[in-house]
């Protein structure tokens, strides 16, 4: 089936903005989303709003609508994309200190932030060899997928990464380097990794608007510099060129992407363990997450979710 013709509408959203009171902000959202069949996770903060949410064309623009009707928000990010089936097993609104967690209080993207590169732009910034270009997402999302002669800073959390660029500055600013470009999924995390440069110091910095999905949206695969797929916090797990979905599977004990050579391992039990996780489970828990496993099989051959599948992303 073409990719325009997927019958489940998802959207990814982000919006920084100053709420005088995010918390009265939850219910009405929570309650219209679940009117209308939307599953997924939206984050609010007194900083903005954030997240992932699936449905039908006509529920998912009227949720947008909504969610442009909050103050400042006219202007919300959204990149849409298609998937097969409901990617997500239920919706939650959550009430968040930030929308993304990096652990610098003072960072506002709302006061400095870097550069803006559209994507049909990035290509010549990042060939530029006087450009570092830094991938700011973990280490899991990284390995299966990233920007040819991108630099992995190898973090197991975002939080992790403003320490991670104070002892590394010095080097990555060496031999002759001017700029730096800075990328993630959506954008979020680079209005925040931008901002914290700029804070340090550095005026050259630059990132990619509407992040990794957006490019492979906008950018054709012959002309494209991105290797690999492109890692999502849903059931499609990872996504290619237009946005189709991708090879990868999920390990739903440890929640990390699986790919080919994985999935074969003799380590690999479907819903219970993975070469990433296999030796960090007890045979109790193994157990454990082998009878979980039967139910979720039970509740899907019913039709249902079952309440064990029902995890954040």
């Amino acid at each position: 089936m073409p990719e325009t013709d997927l019958p489940i509408c998802v959207a990814a959203l982000y919006n920084f903005t100053r709420f005088a009171d995010h918390t009265a902000l939850r219910d009405p959202l929570l309650a219209l989303c679940e009117a209308r069949g939307i599953k997924g996770t939206l984050l609010l903060a007194a900083e903005g709003i954030n997240g992932t949410i699936a449905g039908s064309d006509e529920g998912i623009a009227e949720v947008l609508a909504h969610i442009r009707a909050l103050p400042d928000c006219a202007e919300t990010d959204v990149k849409l994309s298609r998937a097969p089936k409901m990617p997500f097993f239920r919706m939650k609104v959550r009430l968040k200190r930030e929308i993304v967690t990096m652990g610098e209080p003072d960072i506002d993207p709302l006061e400095k932030v870097g550069h803006y590169v559209e994507p049909e732009e990035w290509n010549a910034l990042i060939s530029d060899p006087e450009t570092v270009v830094i991938d700011t997402r973990n280490d899991y999302e990284v390995a299966i997928g990233t920007f040819a002669g991108a630099i992995d800073p190898e973090t197991a959390s975002f939080t992790e990464f403003p320490d991670w660029w104070r002892t590394r500055q010095a080097q990555l600013l060496s031999g002759g380097k001017k700029r730096v470009a800075m990328f993630c999924t959506g954008g979020i995390r680079c209005e925040k990794s931008t901002a914290f440069l700029k804070s340090e110091g550095i005026d050259e910095v630059y990132h990619l608007k509407g992040g990794i999905l957006k490019y492979l949206e906008q950018v054709p695969e012959a002309e494209s510099l991105w290797q690999g797929e492109c890692f999502v916090f849903d059931q499609r797990v990872s996504l290619r060129h237009g946005l189709e979905q991708g090879t990868y599977a999920l390990c739903h004990s440890c929640r990390l992407p699986l790919g080919e050579e994985e999935l074969a391992s003799p380590l690999y039990e479907a819903g219970v363990s993975c070469p990433h996780c296999h030796a960090s489970r007890t045979e109790e828990q193994r157990a454990g997450l082998r009878e979980r496993h039967r139910q979720e099989k039970l509740a899907a051959a019913r039709g249902k979710a079952h309440i064990g599948a029902q995890r954040d992303p």
